[in-house]
């Protein structure tokens, strides 16, 4: 009884509120785990017609399906699909469904900014699809290299829409990045210290942090695109000192890490599923951990070698083929680790098992290919090539698809709480195992005889034909199988029988809890003493129904979970989290308005949607907070601790601090183009300089330090005047510079300038919301949460706004 008086209070505070309101408010993190799943599989099946129609056009020699302007929306749009709208938005979906559930929490760190994620995910792949569907899809590759992709040579909306929809989902993708990370080092089991965390939740701290470092460099191309083919700045253009070999080197500092982005959270799931279909202990624990982190760092240092063919320097090419080798190392320790799990154990041949198998087996073939590609001499003939769509897909499917299948049926009878009907699903395996080799190994083949990728048609006496046809019956091999898998699922959803809990004998804590999970998880939040909790009490999901766990009960109203500290694991207080809101769905709809607005051209209007995401922002905010002091809270087992109202390090200042690890990433990412411009770029130096001043500098300077000072004290007023300051300068040093459409230099100089007044802007309107809340009664002495969070923002606007100004006038000190 007691167990069902806990339940209904626990699910009168989380439940999703009935009927579509509730839907389009609700913040709870299994909901929306599962709409981002389901969005990503129909985009999946999307991008999986446009790979049927590219078959159908390359099965046969001088096919005439489809027209050449198609054929490059088709491919462009598979692309960008698979890679953009099903392989990380599948990934966020089972990760912001399972990370809560087997840290021991009973949310993520921000549900309201999850909630945002998903909107921008919707319309920004909505404006996409729509797009393709009335015939302006993007048709310059999913890379989107210039000057193909540039005004000149793309005038339609084409390129536009990649730019502008892709972005609107990359903010998707970067409020998981931050949610992910700061969940799983601040929510966590009690005693759940860093060496007890389960092995799935290390992948994916490396690949969020991946995502926090990686994302802004492609944020940052894809915006200096846009503005060039908007606005006319010429980054790319080389007669006015561009390059298009910037965007090359923007988007593949983030795509090569995208590949382990991609990868890692699948290498997450086999090591957290084979152990349990072997029956035994991951092997290696330690040893897999630290090839995650040389995994996560060397991947960032290997993105020179997609331009091994762009005339990069001999050195160059010796030391980024060296390191494309050398990343092979920790990925085959976790091969051999995983292979040593199954020979200790005793694996038993179910269907999880069969996809695992699959992975292996087309995984190290992509991995062997990828060392071949590696290699500068045998780049430099299949670069290209079919080969390399072969080895790709060999990497990117048998690296993910496969694992993501094996964790669609280990975690299905969790999220429905019920068991396979028919059984289908080995049919299905056979049918994608056997079509995917079939389609792919014979591209390998085609390539090594010469054939480009990208073409739409190809000559009889080439030599290629069998080979295509081939191919493509693969291809439709591949979709069939895909359409049992789906059926499979349906089944079992609607018709399966119910299934006692924890149906695989795993000792991780998801199974801790009723299935399907109830909408705040656990009843009472566990304590742990090691990394399988289920073996060492295998009835803790009963104990914690009961209550005889942390935070048993409900308090206010308010959503309770508990925060830990980073390394030990040792609770450090009560975060209160808010309940379901129309501020993301309202937030996302601004944004969407902007990149409409940009997309039809309509400039004029920007400015309305840009104020109307600043009023959204300032009501999110103000509905955080309290307005009197709490003191501390009991949480059981005679533990009592401060609430996040009064906590020092809260989510909010950790959130803040990964958000702008990124920004600086985007700004080192531009501090690199201008180095670049400079010194590779043709027609250089420029032809007119920003005047050389002093003034301007040492305004900013003061600003600064104004600023600085301030976000110390916690003087609204002073960091406001500080701010402004800053903007002051910038703008004043702007009113003399070349116009930035005559010269690289000068489009370089304003992208600069306007960033670090972007962020001047924002730590203004922080201190004027500090004002406002302080007038309200929300700060106190214990209450000093938002001012720490400000000082960030503030130092970190203060600090750019000091350096651009400084580095906008050195050129003419130096002339």
């Amino acid at each position: 009884m007691n167990a069902l008086k806990l339940h209904r209070e626990l699910t009168a505070i989380w439940r999703t509120e009935p009927g579509w309101r509730g839907h389009l408010r609700s913040v709870n993190h299994s909901d929306l785990g599962k709409r981002f799943i389901i969005a990503a599989f129909v985009f999946f099946a999307i991008g999986g017609v446009l790979a049927m129609l590219i078959r159908a056009q390359l099965a046969t020699p001088r096919s005439a399906f489809v027209g050449p302007e198609v054929y490059n929306q088709l491919f462009t749009m598979h692309g960008s699909i698979m890679m953009f709208l099903f392989a990380i938005p599948m990934f966020e979906g089972l990760t912001i469904y399972l990370l809560p559930k087997i840290l021991g929490s009973r949310d993520l760190a921000y549900p309201r900014l999850t909630a945002l994620g998903w909107w921008c995910y919707l319309f920004g792949g909505t404006i996409i699809i729509l797009a393709m569907l009335a015939g302006v899809a993007p048709n310059a590759g999913w890379f989107l290299y210039p000057p193909l992709s540039g005004k000149a040579y793309t005038p339609g909306i084409n390129s536009d829409v990649w730019l502008l929809g892709i972005t609107f989902v990359e903010i998707s993708a970067m409020c998981a990045a931050i949610e992910i990370t700061v969940t799983i080092l601040k929510f966590r089991a009690a005693g759940m210290g860093l060496d007890r965390m389960p092995i799935f939740a290390w992948y994916l701290l490396a690949t969020a942090g991946m995502m926090v470092f990686g994302f802004p460099p492609l944020i940052l191309g894809s915006i200096l695109l846009e503005v060039e083919r908007a606005f006319g700045w010429p980054f790319y253009a080389p007669e006015l000192g561009g390059s298009p070999l910037l965007w090359q080197h923007l988007f593949w500092l983030f795509g090569h890490p995208e590949v382990y982005i991609i990868f890692l959270p699948a290498a997450g799931a086999v090591s957290t599923i084979l152990p349990v279909m072997a029956r035994t202990r991951l092997l290696g624990h330690g040893a897999i951990v630290a090839a995650i982190m040389a995994l996560a760092f060397l991947s960032f240092g290997l993105w020179v070698h997609h331009m091994f063919t762009t005339g990069i320097p001999h050195m160059a090419l010796g030391f980024f083929s060296a390191a494309s080798a050398l990343v092979a190392v920790p990925t085959a320790v976790q091969v051999f680790a995983w292979l040593g799990t199954l020979w200790q154990g005793r694996p038993e041949l179910r269907l999880p098992m069969l996809y695992l198998i699959g992975f292996f087996i087309v995984f190290v073939i992509g991995g062997l290919t990828g060392v071949m590609l590696a290699m500068v001499p045998f780049d430099a003939q299949a670069h290209d090539t079919a080969f390399v769509t072969a080895h790709l897909h060999y990497v990117l499917v048998g690296g993910f698809v496969f694992p993501m299948l094996a964790a669609a049926y280990y975690w299905l009878p969790h999220i429905t709480g019920r068991e396979r009907v028919m059984r289908i699903g080995e049919a299905a395996f056979w049918l994608i195992f056997i079509g995917f080799n079939l389609t792919f190994f014979m591209m390998h083949l085609t390539g090594l005889l010469g054939m480009p990728r990208r073409i739409d048609t190809y000559a009889a006496g080439m030599g290629w034909t069998w080979l295509n046809l081939l191919s493509s019956v693969g291809g439709f091999l591949q979709a069939f199988g895909f359409a049992l898998f789906l059926i499979d699922v349906v089944l079992q959803i609607w018709l399966g029988r119910l299934h006692r809990r924890n149906p695989w004998g795993a000792t991780t804590l998801e199974w801790a809890m009723p299935t399907p999970s109830p909408d705040y998880n656990f009843a009472s939040l566990p304590t742990v003493t090691s990394r399988d909790p289920l073996a060492d009490a295998p009835d803790l999901g009963v104990a914690l129904a009961r209550g005889d766990g942390l935070l048993a009960g409900s308090r206010n109203g308010w959503r309770e979970t508990i925060a830990v500290d980073m390394t030990s694991g040792a609770p450090e207080h009560v975060a209160v989290l808010p309940g379901n809101s129309w501020s993301p769905i309202a937030t996302a709809g601004m944004l969407g308005g902007f990149f409409l607005a940009m997309l039809a051209g309509l400039y004029i209007i920007t400015p309305i949607f840009i104020l109307g995401v600043v009023w959204q922002g300032w009501r999110w905010a103000w509905s955080n907070g309290i307005r009197r002091d709490v003191g501390q809270v009991t949480v059981g087992d005679g533990l009592s601790l401060p609430t996040s109202f009064e906590a020092t390090r809260t989510t909010g200042w950790w959130g803040s601090v990964f958000a702008l690890s990124a920004s600086a990433t985007l700004f080192a990412s531009l501090l690199f183009g201008y180095a670049f411009l400079w010194t590779i770029a043709p027609n250089w130096p420029p032809p007119a300089l920003i005047a050389p001043s002093l003034v301007a500098p040492l305004l900013a300077l003061a600003g600064a330090a104004v600023a600085f000072h301030a976000g110390r004290g916690g003087r609204g007023m002073r960091g406001l005047v500080g701010q402004v300051t800053i903007i002051a300068a910038l703008g004043w040093l702007l009113t003399g510079a070349p116009d930035p459409a005559s010269h690289a230099y000068a489009a370089t100089s304003a992208m600069l300038a306007a960033y670090a007044i972007f962020h001047a802007g924002l730590a203004a309107i922080m201190y004027a919301f500090l004002l406002a809340r302080a007038r309200h009664g929300f700060h106190s002495p214990a209450r000093g949460g938002e001012a720490r969070i400000i000082r960030l923002w503030s130092d970190h606007a203060a600090g750019v706004g000091a350096s651009v100004a400084i580095l906008l006038v050195l050129p003419g000190w130096f002339a």
